[in-house]
C-alpha cells in the first residue's frame, strides 16, 4: 500500500458499505473542487477515467486527455 492510499482506505473503512449514486458523487467531487481549487486538474482527470472504464475497455489506461497540454503558440 502506498502512503497516499490512507485516504482511500479511511474511505473504504468508513463508508464501504453505503450505496452511492455516481450523481451524489459528482456533486461530492464538485464541492470538493470549489473547496480546493488547486486539485481541479487532478479531480476532472479522476471523473474521466471513472466515466470512460467501460467505454475504453481498459481500467488501467489514462484517459486520451490525461496527458499534459501541448505548448500552444
Amino acid at each position: 500500500m502506498y502512503f497516499t492510499d490512507a485516504g482511500i482506505e479511511e474511505l473504504d473503512d468508513r463508508r464501504g458499505d453505503e450505496q452511492v449514486t455516481l450523481a451524489w458523487l459528482a456533486e461530492r467531487l464538485r464541492d470538493f473542487v470549489d473547496l480546493n481549487p488547486e486539485f481541479e486538474t487532478a479531480v476532472d482527470r479522476l471523473a474521466s477515467w471513472l466515466a470512460r472504464i467501460d467505454i475504453d475497455g481498459d481500467a488501467d489506461a489514462e484517459p486520451a486527455d490525461a496527458a499534459e497540454p501541448a505548448d500552444e503558440e
